[in-house]
């Protein structure tokens, strides 16, 4: 901040309460009342909350939709004017419109600030009991079975807890799709993080996708699951097994891609050994 109640100029990440209004800091309170303009997702909203902190700051729309010329105009106001840049709720940009903002901003030379808060994925990662040494976050798997089935194909060697965010309609299908594509590692369904009917179910994916697989729940929800189990490196006798095997269907290039996948071993050394198996 420049002069007391006023910012530099520049664009200001803030972080925005995800259910709870008293999750949002002195100093997110501080920057939207002081900021000259306010870029929010839907205006009605961040409305909402500009009036329960009493602010009377101009909004702008900014979203998905917002054409390279208003990102342009906004960089243009970020040489004079300070601009808080939020999303309906949590920390923008995670799952959010907004870093193609952020670059160009940075591009310019224009001052970027984040004032951190809340946010779901790591809210219910210290709700769901799993390992949080590693984790990747996935946002929002496809919505149509095979994209999503290839999806969840490329995450399951992933050795990190996995965090997904859905929503109610679609869960029962996320939860058959995990179950299928990873087998059954341990998880949970978290929802309304921080309001007053918060939940946090844990359980085998199995186990979670017969729960939800006739109840719709209510609420934002946020996926997290657990590492699958260390593969264990394949010996020379299973990886010639499984070659063979893959040799009476298929050509030694493919059969080789097949078995390394399978295995998780080294797609080279599973083509070196389908190529002398084929001899």
């Amino acid at each position: 901040m420049a002069d007391e109640g006023r910012l530099d100029p520049g664009l200001y990440i803030v972080a925005t309460p995800i259910g709870n209004l008293g999750d949002l800091s002195h100093r997110a309170v501080e920057t939207l009342k002081c900021a000259d303009h306010v870029l929010a997702e839907d205006t009605r909203v961040t409305g909402k909350l500009l009036k329960h902190i009493g602010a009377r700051t101009p909004m702008l729309r900014y979203d998905d939709h917002s054409s390279e010329a208003e990102r342009d105009r906004i960089v243009d106001r970020l040489a004079t004017s300070a601009v808080a840049l939020v999303s309906d709720a949590g920390t923008p940009l995670i799952s959010d419109p907004g870093y193609k903002l952020v670059r160009a901003a940075r591009a310019a030379g224009h001052q970027v600030t984040t004032i951190p808060g809340p946010s779901a994925a790591i809210a219910a990662l210290t709700l769901a009991g799993l390992p949080t040494d590693r984790f990747l976050f996935a946002g929002f798997l496809p919505a149509k079975a095979k994209a999503r089935k290839d999806s969840i194909a490329e995450l399951a060697a992933v050795r990190a807890t996995l965090v997904f965010y859905e929503s109610g309609p679609r869960l029962d299908d996320t939860l058959s799709a995990l179950a299928e594509g990873l087998g059954s590692r341990d998880a949970a369904v978290a929802r309304e993080i921080t309001k007053l009917h918060e939940e946090c179910v844990t359980g085998t994916l199995n186990q979670l996708a017969d729960r939800y697989a006739s109840a719709t729940p209510k609420g934002e929800i946020v996926i997290v699951v657990g590492p699958g189990e260390e593969a264990q490196d394949a010996s020379d006798e299973d990886v010639d097994r499984a070659i063979d095997e893959a040799l009476t269907r298929l050509s030694a290039s493919r059969a080789a891609a097949e078995v390394a996948e399978r295995l998780g071993i080294p797609r080279k050394r599973a083509y070196a050994r389908a190529l002398e198996r084929s001899k």
